[in-house]
């Protein structure tokens, strides 16, 4: 799932303190509500089982309407509670992710440039400077993939991986660090592959990933590689019940198919696309009302 920061100087933050449920919940309702170039959330451990959901705006928030969806989400006293504050220009997107635990799924550990220490031997670090991308592993979605993916490289070694759809390059660096070969990922969004590309680069691996600008899978160079041992797809109901066709065709006899950006409601009507292309399901891992699907092509 593509997840992009805005630029530095929003000036507009909500900020709830709650239960690490109710964080998620409304941190994904109001993304889901907000045009995504206006907002960013998170859901934030901010101490031993404390949790706030803290939103920030670029510019000021319908405050009846914000409270609206928080009500609807989490109960009239939650939106009573939520604080709206105007906070000083500054960068704050890696200020809202400083205080953020680190993620872990599986050997992965996504973390930011405070945290490189925690990062132990047994464990792949996956860096993500905060200023430059929100796609931190947070999310059910991604934490989803990450740990299908950890699973399925204990069981065997892909070696061709596309990431399609690939926002801050999180699963594509994760591949290419556990791997140590080539990942190639694509995004419809020039701006997230400048992203991926730069976190590319923080986790030294921008010569194992290609980053390709496509829609879907609408590009030579893609095909050119193919078929995969291995694709990623962290989008939406929407855009993979389309790519279904065409990701079955990419990948290879064998081969599995990750797919997430899935509400838990949505997943079954992913699974029948993919199932009438000869894929049949080996797991599903849902996290916090998001479902990851791990699929299988047949011979």
């Amino acid at each position: 799932m593509m997840e992009i920061s805005l630029a530095p100087g929003a000036t507009f933050l909500a900020r709830l303190p709650c239960d690490e449920r109710t964080a998620r919940r409304i941190s994904d309702i109001l993304s889901e509500s907000f045009d995504p170039d206006e907002i960013v959330t998170v859901a934030a451990e901010t101490g031993p089982g404390q949790w706030s959901m803290i939103a920030h705006f670029r510019t000021p928030p319908d405050e009846a309407a914000l409270r609206a969806l928080v009500a609807m989400a989490a109960g009239p006293d939650a939106a009573g509670a939520m604080v709206l504050e105007t906070i000083e220009p500054r960068d704050w997107v890696a200020a809202s992710l400083a205080g953020l635990e680190p993620v872990e799924a599986g050997r992965f550990l996504v973390h930011g440039a405070h945290d490189r220490d925690r990062v132990g031997p047994s464990r792949i670090g996956i860096e993500i400077e905060a200023a430059l991308a929100f796609g931190t592993g947070h999310h059910g979605t991604t934490r989803g993939c990450l740990l299908a993916l950890d699973r399925l490289l204990h069981g065997s070694k892909p070696w061709r991986v596309l990431d399609i759809g690939t926002g801050s390059g999180v699963l594509a660096i994760a591949a290419a660090k556990a791997l140590r070969q080539h990942v190639l990922a694509t995004d419809i969004d020039g701006a997230a592959l400048k992203v991926a590309r730069e976190n590319a680069r923080l986790n030294r691996v921008p010569s194992l990933i290609s980053f390709v600008h496509a829609p879907g899978v609408g590009a030579h160079d893609i095909w050119a590689q193919g078929p995969f041992d291995l694709v990623l797809a962290n989008i939406l109901l929407g855009p993979l019940k389309l790519l279904a066709a065409p990701i079955a065709r990419l990948t290879a006899p064998n081969g599995h198919v990750v797919l997430s950006g899935l509400l838990d409601a949505h997943a079954p009507a992913a699974l029948a696309a993919y199932r009438a292309q000869d894929l049949r399901l080996e797991r599903r891992l849902s996290l916090d009302g998001w479902t990851t699907l791990v699929l299988r092509r047949g011979r």
